[in-house]
């Protein structure tokens, strides 16, 4: 209980540092629909194994594991309430400054709108050598991480809603 209270401070300070930091990059148009501010206005949807970009992040799904009843090791790990789904992601920065990857700006849906979030802690257990809780990446690198989401026993995530900050938009990535 400390330890995710303690998370979710550190995590809090680092949004709020960030404020701003994680703008959207527009100039990935081409030149002929640069003056018409039309140009991304139908969400697209990626399928898994497909490049999907949000701001100056590129994420590729790489797999999707639902049906996890324990992260982590026999000694270290966290069990999850319902059923945990570990969605293995690509992350690559195409921008070119760095940008922190904030696994907590991630969703989950359901077929009728549920939403559930990531869950941090498990994610930690998860991720024993890459994290994707804040991790910064640099201009042309990327890193491979599982996000992990906690939902019910019975429960089948249908997309997902990846986000390079906070407050962009997002790009949705079907689970189907």
């Amino acid at each position: 209980m400390r330890k995710t209270t303690t998370l979710a401070l550190i995590a809090t300070g680092l949004v709020a540092l960030g404020c701003g930091a994680g703008s959207t990059d527009e100039g990935t148009g081409s030149k002929s629909d640069a003056g018409s501010g039309k140009g991304e206005d139908k969400p697209k949807t990626a399928q898994i194994g497909q490049p999907a970009r949000d701001g100056k992040f590129e994420f590729t799904v790489k797999s999707s594991k639902c049906g996890v009843a324990k992260v982590g090791t026999s000694m270290l790990g966290d069990k999850a309430q319902g059923q945990f789904c570990l969605i293995t992601i690509n992350v690559k920065n195409i921008g070119k400054e760095p940008q922190t990857l904030d696994g907590s700006s991630q969703k989950a849906y359901t077929a009728d709108g549920t939403e559930y979030s990531t869950d941090t802690e498990a994610g930690l257990y998860a991720n024993q050598e890459q994290s994707t809780f804040f991790e910064e990446i640099n201009p042309g690198n990327q890193v491979t991480g599982v996000f992990v989401f906690d939902i019910p026993k019975n429960v089948k995530l249908t997309k997902l809603e990846l986000h390079d900050s906070a407050f962009s938009g997002g790009v949705t990535v079907s689970l189907t």
